[in-house]
């Protein structure tokens, strides 16, 4: 298994594992549905803009299969990482998330440094709380009637993994 950041030539790659319902269910609406190469390239142009950088492809035998990617919080939440991932339907249920999850938390602890790295996931996916336990996260909250997605009402649960790094208090 291998991590990389995402290349403009992934775009139809991605297209194809992205533009599935049953992966679109279990994310934010921001993600189109359905999912396009132009969607594709328009997405990776800008994340190919951040440094360091905060989205990989997950490759399996050099083939992509998924995404894993961080969003950075700001201001008084700065110590803390918002993590997501999805993998392709036909790649579920092989163990591929939770192993790229434990690659990408080490890199999101070397390069970033957070106090608490955290994932929300909606009430019904249960494979991806399942992947965010075997990583070491654990149920901090459930957040009842947070997310409207498909027309219904989610509730979100939080899972979260506390680092060991620490950060000096100036008083």
């Amino acid at each position: 298994m291998e991590l990389r950041p995402w290349r403009k030539q992934d775009a139809q790659a991605l297209a194809v594992i992205a533009n599935n319902r049953n992966i679109w269910n279990n994310v934010r609406d921001r993600m189109p549905n359905p999912y396009t190469v132009m969607d594709a390239l328009e997405w990776i142009g800008h994340i190919s803009q951040q440094q360091p950088t905060q989205n990989f492809a997950i490759l399996v035998n050099g083939v992509i299969v998924g995404n894993i990617g961080a969003v950075l919080q700001d201001d008084v939440y700065r110590k803390t990482v918002e993590i997501g991932y999805f993998v392709g339907e036909p790649h579920w249920g092989k163990g591929i998330a939770t192993k790229a999850l434990a690659l990408f938390v080490e890199y999101v602890e070397q390069k970033f440094s957070p106090l608490r790295i955290y994932a929300g996931v909606f009430a019904h996916n249960k494979a991806s709380m399942e992947v965010l336990r075997k990583n070491g996260f654990y149920l901090e909250s459930i957040k009842r009637k947070a997310a409207i997605k498909n027309g219904q009402v989610l509730d979100e649960y939080i899972w979260v993994k506390l680092t060991a790094n620490q950060v000096p208090i100036i008083t």
